[in-house]
């Protein structure tokens, strides 16, 4: 026993410091792309192998729509162009009309959220992501986030998948099971919009179209740290990224959010 006492001492702790400092630990997050000033025609041969729709040809750069973007890596690899990339991770954002932090959870939740994850017809990439919250890693525990197996002990309905359609009853019933104030957190691309696998027979391809969002984590799989910026996001600890890596955009954000 105290060969592992002294061990642990020696070692240390590993957790990660995030979000009281920025992770600069190499392999915490794929990054992603973002909007790069291009001509025309190579823009329009950009957009054109993505195989989501998330890469946007204007006149004047290639935007991207983060919630369709999987990460394939076709506008990074495989041509003689290229979209700059941002190797960060603080990705979720506010869906719909929470743009002001009105879906945040009351300050009395600040410190004990308990978190029921549905899978909704994923591929086990988005929910590998969300289990590894737990691991002594990243450690969510520290900042009073909790899994839980029962909706009526949950606070929090993060799903995962694009939303199968034998998936949508039994949502909807943990969803509705589950006691107010309730929040719902769309964990990966599939989740926003279905991916690269819906809308189809099969699957709605968006959470939204059944619960209404309050964040949406962006990403295919999203990285551990950027799932949990979604959940500070959702208690007020950390503000909101963007939905469109366009100037545009972000200036109508930043807009809204003074005003």
């Amino acid at each position: 026993m105290s060969q592992w006492v002294i061990q642990g001492l020696r070692t240390g702790i590993k957790t990660t410091a995030y979000p009281r400092e920025q992770e600069s630990a190499a392999g915490v997050s794929p990054g992603r792309p973002i909007a790069t000033e291009l001509p025309e025609q190579d823009a329009e041969s950009l957009s054109a192998r993505c195989p989501t729709g998330a890469l946007k040809n204007s006149r004047e750069h290639l935007s991207v729509d983060f919630r369709r973007c999987i990460h394939c890596f076709r506008c990074a690899r495989e041509n003689s162009v290229s979209v700059r990339w941002e190797p960060g991770y603080e990705w979720a954002f506010m869906a719909g009309n929470n743009a002001r932090g009105s879906g945040c959870l009351p300050r009395t939740f600040e410190r004990s959220v308990h978190i029921l994850v549905v899978d909704a017809g994923d591929c086990g990439a988005c929910l590998n992501e969300v289990k590894q919250l737990n691991n002594p890693y990243y450690n969510f525990h520290r900042l009073g986030f909790f899994f839980t197996p029962s909706p009526r002990h949950a606070d929090v309905l993060l799903v995962v998948g694009a939303l199968a359609e034998q998936m949508r009853k039994p949502l909807q019933m943990a969803y509705d099971a589950m006691p107010a104030p309730k929040r719902v957190v769309a964990v990966g691309s599939c989740a926003l919009t279905g991916g690269i696998f819906g809308p189809s027979f099969a699957c709605a391809g968006a959470v939204s179209k059944l619960l209404p969002v309050d964040v949406e984590v962006p990403g295919n799989p999203p990285p551990p740290l950027a799932i949990l910026h979604g959940l500070l996001l959702l208690t007020g600890r950390k503000a909101s990224s963007f939905l469109d890596h366009d100037p545009a955009e972000q200036a109508r954000f930043k807009l809204s959010k003074a005003s």
